[in-house]
């Protein structure tokens, strides 16, 4: 399950260099396009809403083909105590909540959508590295200067 959950960091990093294009959903698929958009648009989607800035959903159209979606976790560790987790991701959960904006998905499992819930996922290019964010998280009392790391407010 693990394997399932992202790729490889070389096949990560590739696609950041590599412009790759935009697959179609396949016919099997249509019943997954339509639970997503559904989960997105629901009532309670306004509570916990995670927000995507234009440049990560133009970066997600960029590397994601067919089914893929990027998947947001909070897991523990970094020098915050929590820190975020990106990877791209095929399989949506039971527990997954699924963030669709301009055609580019987000999915958060139900756990770490408590820490994250209300924050704004963006990707930023800089001259040392390119990579998503978490901006603007109102979960989060403090991080750390990289941002990739976090503390919860009490």
């Amino acid at each position: 399950m693990a394997a399932a959950r992202g790729l490889s960091v070389t096949a990560t990093a590739l696609r950041a260099v590599i412009p790759w294009r935009r697959g179609r959903l396949s016919a099997s698929c249509q019943g997954l396009q339509t639970r997503w958009e559904a989960s997105s648009s629901s009532p309670e989607a306004g509570e916990g809403q995670i927000h995507l800035t234009d440049s990560c959903v133009r970066r997600l159209l960029e590397i994601t083909e067919g089914s893929e979606f990027l998947r947001l976790q909070v897991e523990g560790g970094g020098c915050s105590g929590f820190q975020y987790k990106f990877s791209l991701d095929t399989v949506i959960n039971p527990d997954d909540r699924v963030f669709e904006q301009g055609g580019a998905r987000v999915v958060v499992d139900s756990d770490s959508l408590a820490f994250v819930k209300g924050a704004q996922v963006d990707f930023s290019q800089e001259l040392i590295r390119s990579s998503f964010q978490v901006l603007n998280n109102p979960q989060a009392e403090q991080g750390c200067s990289c941002g990739s790391s976090f503390s919860v407010k009490l």
